[in-house]
Parts: C-alpha cells; structure tokens; sequence
C-alpha cells in the first residue's frame, strides 16, 4: 500500500482521485495549492505525488522546483489542461515521471500510478466484482453474466465497474461523463448511452442494468 499525494485546486478531481486511489489500496491525502503541497511533501512519508500543473497561486512547476532542490525524489506524475508542447517539457525537466493531459482516463491513469508504485489491492477487494449476478475480472477485464463471458473495452470496463461499486444506486449522466469519460461539461453526445447499450449486446439484454430517464443508470441487485 502506497501513499499518494493528490494535489489540485479543483474538489472534485480530488474527490474523484481519492476515492478510486483508494478502492485501489493506496492512503491518499489531498491539497489544494502548490503551498499546501510543499509543506505536506516536507513531513515525508508521500510515495507518488498527482500534481495539478495550473492552479491559482503558484503552479505546479513549484512544486516540482521545491522538490528539485532538496533533493525529494518522490515521483510526480503531472495532470495538465495545457496544451503546448514547450509546458509539458518543462514539466519534466523539473523531474516529473511523466505528465497526463486532462481530460483523462481513470483507467490509464490508475494503470501509471500502478506503474510506479505497484498497485496491491485491499484485501477485501480482490481480483473480481460480483453485483446483480455480474462477475468481473478486474485484472483480464473480463465480464461474466448469465454464463457468458465477454472481453470489455477500457471504456465498457471502467463504465461496468463503476456501475457495480454503486449497485443500487442512481448514477446521474454527469457524474459518469466525468469518473468514466474525465469530461466536466455535457458534449451533447449519446456517448453513455451506446456504451450501455454495447455492454448490454456483449452481456445480454437481462443484464439488470436500468435506465432511469433523464437521470442516468442503476446496476440493480436481482
């Protein structure tokens, strides 16, 4: 078990980050600003650092520049909105491992936090989800329903997974384009909805997920 810094200005990343940091097995704590960050880096115990570049106040490059020059070797894996090649460079010159563009993928990046620090999973979690008679193989991103079993896209896998931690509950459209897409804003696209319906041709048409109109989807328990 690893523990991971998240820092960005923005809650509900951090929010986001937390929660999937930790159903991975990791102790997460959080900030808000690049001086926030600094002064928890200063009491150790950080194994990865998740670092917004752009935040107000000082940016993220100071964080990366503290850490240059007393020698703190934790690696940072930077989250940028920017676009510009020249910034991401910068990046890691300062000694970032490596920089994710935002909007990003839950999946690939819980797969480059695994990278550097392993990715040992809670105990009680395991290999496999099972809810609403859906077993899911974590690991081969495999889906099993109703004795068929199915190789899932990275999308359909995020997507079934999110849907099976919240069984029973209502997940509203737009919180799933944000955990599952990384999209804070509503592309007018049908994009949820032909991914359910791809989950649902693979899987079968009984498997218990509803569509509760106008609001999102429920993975139900039969």
């Amino acid at each position: 078990m690893a523990t991971v810094m998240v820092v960005d200005d923005e809650e509900r990343i951090r929010g986001l980050l937390a929660k999937s940091l930790s159903s991975e097995g990791h102790s997460v704590v959080t900030a808000a600003t690049a001086n926030a960050a600094i002064d928890r880096l200063g009491s150790g115990a950080i194994d990865l650092v998740l670092l917004d570049l752009v935040m107000p106040g000082d940016s993220g490059l100071a964080v990366l520049r503290d850490m240059s020059q007393r020698q703190d070797t934790t690696p940072v894996i930077v989250l940028s909105g920017v676009t510009e090649v020249g910034v991401r460079v910068q990046a890691l010159e300062h000694g970032a491992v490596d920089v994710v563009a935002k909007p990003f993928s839950l999946t690939e990046l819980l797969a480059r936090v695994r990278r550097n620090v392993g990715g040992a999973r809670p105990v009680t979690q395991e290999r496999f989800l099972q809810a609403g008679g859906v077993r899911l193989d974590l690991d081969r991103r495999r889906a099993t329903f109703g004795g068929t079993g199915v190789a899932l896209t990275e999308r359909e896998f995020t997507l079934l997974a999110h849907l099976m931690r919240r069984k029973g509950q209502v997940c509203r459209r737009e919180e799933l384009l944000h955990d599952v897409w990384g999209l804070d804003f509503d592309p007018g696209s049908n994009v949820v909805e032909v991914c359910v319906g791809r989950l649902r041709s693979k899987l079968g048409q009984g498997l218990p997920v509803e569509t509760v109109r106008r609001v999102g989807y429920c993975l139900y328990e039969d």
